[in-house]
């Protein structure tokens, strides 16, 4: 069973160092590639059907479970996208997210903590935007956009964030948890 630790281990850092990588690259220039939102998503369909393999399924809720929640991010960032608050790449990579922590109570909790992320990042534009102090940000980036007045947020990191906290939130680096996969 010790295997299976790693390679659940191995899943899970695969998403969250995915994650941060589409954050930094928000941060850079407001772009998320679309690989790191196929990273995330292939490393939990690994992850998942290990478990599954090894009846070690206590980690996870039901697979249709994770689908769904997949599904309802998906609607809501895609309703989010056509209103112009979020982009393109920020509703995939929050989608990619979603499969990971299953409807209930994953999706409240990723929901609940991107958005208090997003909402410190959104008070850090406006003090970006009114102290100006970075003397040369890198043009493009979203230091360099917020010092000049522009008013958007590089949403990838609210949603990274949020990932993190709501993978903790579910247990995923429980010590109980982590300890079942060696008995």
């Amino acid at each position: 069973m010790i295997l299976v630790l790693i390679i659940f281990l191995s899943c899970l850092f695969v998403a969250l160092g995915a994650g941060v990588l589409a954050a930094l690259s928000d941060i850079r220039g407001f772009t998320i590639p679309n690989h790191y939102s196929l990273a995330i998503m292939a490393a939990f369909i690994v992850a998942y059907f290990i478990l599954w393999l090894c009846k070690h399924e206590g980690i996870f809720y039901s697979f249709s479970s994770h689908l769904l929640a997949m599904v309802v991010m998906f609607g809501l960032t895609a309703a989010l996208f056509g209103a112009r608050v979020i982009g393109a790449a920020d509703s995939k990579l929050a989608t990619a997210f979603a499969l990971w922590v299953g409807l209930n109570p994953g999706l409240i909790a990723l929901m609940f903590y991107t958005t208090v992320a997003g909402g410190i990042l959104g008070l850090t534009t406006l003090a970006l935007r009114k102290w100006k102090p970075v003397k040369s940000p890198k043009p493009g980036s979203w230091i360099a956009q917020a010092q000049s007045g522009v008013s958007k947020v590089p949403y990838g990191v609210a949603i990274a964030c949020g990932a993190l906290a709501s993978f903790v939130k579910l247990g995923y680096f429980d010590m109980e948890a982590l300890r079942s996969f060696l008995l």
